[in-house]
């Protein structure tokens, strides 16, 4: 898709059914009917959200849910989309498999937090109110930055109250049976990205 596809289409509002029909290389997401730049994602953002896809996949094959990745474009409202790292949909309440707009909100999403201040921003405030918004019942924030794992869970007055906050150990997460995950395994991966990183620079 040539950059001029992409500026314009950044600066035309659009509707909801618009945003899902855009060409794969033109990324964002839609807030108000405009779109707005996505996170700027590191090495160590899509470790994490790999290590989290694995784990959420075991436990959603035992249960025949699904996990859809970051190009999953969910509506959260009229005139605003999103694109979670990763949303999990149980069992008999699925998007169709053809859907470029999911219009169904998934039992849980999640959001690893990537470094600069906006993107930060955006997933700990302007996504809370949009995901409690349409319905989604579980809200995970995962901060590889300062190595913290917060776990929302929607109240009926469609607002989140923190339902599980560690930075270490198993966890039990809530909304999801038999789930544990062990965050000690996860910073363990982390650490040992650094580590190579850390030798391979001294080679040089």
């Amino acid at each position: 898709m040539p950059r001029s596809a992409r500026v314009i289409a950044s600066l035309q509002p659009m509707t909801l059914a618009e945003w899902g029909d855009l060409h794969e290389d033109i990324e964002g997401e839609l807030v108000d009917g405009l779109l707005e730049e996505e996170e700027m994602a590191t090495f160590l953002h899509e470790i994490v959200v790999m290590w989290l896809a694995r784990t959420l996949g075991a436990w959603a094959r035992r249960r025949r849910a699904y996990v859809a990745g970051s190009e999953a474009k969910i509506a959260v409202g009229a005139r605003r989309g999103r694109k979670p790292d990763l949303s999990v949909y149980l069992r008999g309440n699925t998007p169709a498999l053809t859907d470029t707009l999911v219009r169904v909100p998934p039992h849980l999403v999640v959001e690893v937090i990537s470094p600069r201040p906006r993107d930060a921003r955006r997933d700990r405030v302007d996504k809370i109110s949009d995901y409690a918004n349409v319905g989604i019942s579980y809200y995970w924030i995962l901060d590889p930055q300062l190595r913290t794992l917060e776990v929302l869970e929607r109240e009926t007055s469609a607002h989140y109250r923190v339902a599980a906050a560690r930075s270490r150990g198993k966890v039990r997460i809530p909304g999801c049976p038999g789930l544990v995950l062990n965050l000690d395994d996860l910073w363990a991966e982390v650490d040992e990205a650094e580590r190579q990183q850390t030798r391979g620079m001294k080679k040089r």
